[in-house]
Parts: C-alpha cells; sequence; structure tokens
C-alpha cells in the first residue's frame, strides 16, 4: 500500500471525483483511507448537555484505494508511484542521513511526491 497519512491524494471515481484533499488516516485491515473533506456524510447529533441543541455535523467517511490515486505536483494530476533509493554521489548532492533511502517517485515526471 503506496498510500500513508498526510498524503495529498486525488479521488479518480464516484461523486467526488478530481476532489483531492490529505489522508487523515489509513484503515489497513479494509483497504480504505479518510480524506479532509471528500465524501462528507451528515450525521445527526444529540443535544449532549441540557440546554444544548441537536445539530446536523458533516463527518468524512472512508473511501476504498482503489477510488484514489497519489497526486503530484509537479504533473498537477493523480498519478503512480514507484519507489527509488536514493545514491549518493557526492558529498554536496543530498543532505546528511538521506543516502541510501527508499523514497517514493512519480512514474510520470521521476520527481519525489
Amino acid at each position: 500500500m503506496s498510500i500513508k497519512k498526510n498524503d495529498n491524494v486525488i479521488v479518480t471515481t464516484g461523486q467526488n471525483r478530481l476532489k483531492q484533499g490529505k489522508v487523515l488516516r489509513v484503515f489497513r485491515d479494509r483497504d480504505q483511507v479518510l480524506i479532509e473533506g471528500v465524501n462528507l456524510k451528515k450525521k445527526h447529533q444529540r443535544p449532549r448537555k441540557e440546554g444544548e441543541k441537536g445539530q446536523m455535523i458533516e463527518v468524512p467517511h472512508p473511501i476504498h484505494l482503489s477510488n484514489i490515486a497519489l497526486y503530484c505536483p509537479s504533473c498537477g494530476r493523480g498519478v503512480k508511484s514507484s519507489a527509488k533509493i536514493m545514491a549518493m554521489k557526492s558529498k554536496k548532492d543530498l543532505p546528511a542521513g538521506q543516502a541510501g533511502k527508499k523514497t517514493r517517485v512519480c512514474r510520470k515526471c521521476g520527481k519525489e511526491i
């Protein structure tokens, strides 16, 4: 699963198609993610305290992983990603501790996501 918390994603199918947002939570056992501001459902909330009014609140519901894609800011659209291990050519190329780390790269433009 290449989607992680705080990733920018875009919805590819359904009524929320082409909406983008940040991943709030990943449900690995169900292969679903919760995206900020996408797939909102209205929920009736009862009053908790005396004198408080009941209200309707909008709560995000999870979306299946097959219906979303990672958003590449340089391409400006949803893309597939691949893993790349950062190689160090010289000490000036990468900051300390970055050599040999695995990162996700856009398959279209080759830039890091």
